[in-house]
């Protein structure tokens, strides 16, 4: 998963917004459960961008006024 700039997410449908917001959430989920069952984070940036990047996500769909 790469940084997303918000501009680019601006100019995706709301739809795709919301498919790529719950893949991400996908995504962080499975970070969390490394980092719990095995108690080493391996990739710590990954889970800080994945973050990021859902907040980044809602932000844009609470300006659009879209419903979660």
């Amino acid at each position: 998963m790469s940084y997303i700039k918000a501009k680019e997410l601006r100019s995706l449908p709301e739809n795709a917004l919301k498919s790529k917001l719950a893949e991400l959430e996908l995504d962080l989920g499975i970070e969390k459960r490394k980092v719990a069952s095995t108690g080493v984070a391996s990739k710590v940036m990954k889970a800080r961008e994945l973050r990021k990047t859902i907040a980044r996500i809602n932000t844009i769909l609470t300006e659009r006024g879209a419903k979660k």
